[in-house]
């Protein structure tokens, strides 16, 4: 997490000497605008107890409340909750969102804790959690939480506050005030702006052959799109398995299989596939979508796809990431390819705050309008500065609209 931190920090002050910006600004991002640990004691169900480090962190809160992430890992620390709050600062900005980074989450591993433990853990995080609310940081899901932790923390902030607060949590089910599409959002977000960057290149989809790392929530929505637009989808990997099949998998089908057996092992007419394997593989779309910096200069070496679509946060190292925009590999970057999230809950904070609820239909659309415009403005940013780099680009338009608050309110 060091390494993520570093080349988060690094990539931002490339950005910024790009963009020109004050370097006065770039001093006050350089670091967390406030970030707390804190340590939760925890009744467990046999009578003894346990205690758990948290932390929260809140990047910049220059263009509105700081929102979203709260993982729930074993590994856990604060220099992972700091990269990923300026990651997230970025993604807000470069989506014109009014929000800036926020990250945080417990050291625990949830699947060792039974499910009265969980919820006293996540309601704890809540009342430890100070400052918070709709109007100063707003905590969502990450690894490690869903819907139903969400819908504990609200509940236990609303009993503490003494009054019903839908936009005080992202990522809550619909009957709490939540959004329809939550569990969909990221994935499809991937392939909508994969398939934005595609036209813009003459990249035609139909019989693409794609390798995706990753197979939870994100790569399997993300799969099922691809395949449905007419890709194939010829690797899969996920932590204890992969499948390879040359005329492409069946992506229905597979996940049936792997509900029924517990892995993607055995499943018909494939061969298995190790992650070095699928990422040089001979595919045209490599979508890594798991785990930060799996993409090193010597991995990077190898890969033979026309396109890598960023579905995990920070896949590809800095010098991988050169590496294959010289050989004319088009990167469409993670605070642009996973941002589907993020778009949805600036609509559930929206008909939150309003009490107007939105339809699936008007959710969908508004999330792939938003998506495909922030990666139009960022490829414009990136050819007026002559670059090849998206990424660069939607980070040099963060920071540009970061500065534009900052001096607003005077802070610099």
């Amino acid at each position: 997490m060091e390494d993520f931190l570093e080349q988060s920090a690094r990539l931002m002050h490339q950005a910024a000497e790009i963009g020109k910006i004050s370097p006065d600004v770039v001093e006050l991002l350089a670091a967390p605008g406030r970030a707390i640990s804190f340590r939760i004691p925890l009744k467990m169900d046999d009578g003894s107890s346990r205690v758990f480090d948290a932390h929260r962190v809140c990047h910049t809160d220059a263009l509105g409340p700081t929102r979203d992430g709260t993982r729930i890992s074993p590994d856990l620390n604060l220099d992972e909750c700091k990269a990923l709050a300026l990651v997230m600062s970025i993604k807000h900005a470069a989506g014109r969102i009014p929000a800036g980074g926020g990250k945080g989450g417990i050291a625990a591993d949830p699947g060792q804790l039974s499910k009265h433990e969980f919820e006293r853990l996540c309601r704890a995080y809540i009342r430890y959690l100070r400052p918070s609310g709709p109007d100063c940081d707003v905590p969502g899901a990450d690894v490690g939480t869903d819907m139903q932790s969400m819908a504990w923390m609200l509940d236990e902030y609303e009993q503490i506050t003494g009054r019903h607060s839908p936009a005080a949590v992202n990522d809550k089910p619909p009957i709490l005030g939540g959004t329809p599409g939550g569990y969909e959002a990221t994935g499809l977000g991937v392939f909508e702006v994969f398939q934005a960057a595609a036209e813009q290149i003459g990249f035609k989809l139909e019989g693409a052959r794609v390798a995706i790392q990753g197979f939870g929530q994100v790569g399997s929505v993300a799969a099922q799109a691809f395949h449905k637009a007419g890709c194939k989808v010829i690797a899969i990997r996920e932590i204890d398995s992969g499948v390879y099949a040359e005329e492409g998998l069946d992506i229905d089908e597979l996940l049936k299989h792997r509900e029924k057996e517990g892995s993607l092992q055995n499943f018909p007419d494939t061969r298995p596939v190790t992650n070095q394997e699928l990422f040089s593989c001979d595919c045209d779309v490599l979508v890594p979508a798991a785990l930060q910096g799996v993409i090193t200069k010597g991995v990077a070496e190898k890969v033979k796809a026309r396109i890598l679509v960023e579905a995990a946060n920070a896949p590809t190292t800095l010098e991988a990431d050169e590496l294959l925009l010289d050989r004319g590999v088009t990167i469409v970057p993670d605070v642009l390819a996973n941002a589907g999230s993020v778009h949805l809950c600036q609509m559930e904070r929206t008909q939150g705050l309003s009490d107007d609820y939105w339809g699936a239909e008007t959710i969908n659309e508004q999330r792939r309008q938003r998506l495909v415009h922030s990666y139009q403005q960022a490829t414009e940013c990136a050819e007026r500065h002559q670059l090849k780099s998206v990424r660069l680009g939607a980070w040099i338009n963060a920071l540009k609209r970061i500065e534009e608050a900052v001096i607003a309110r005077g802070w610099c």
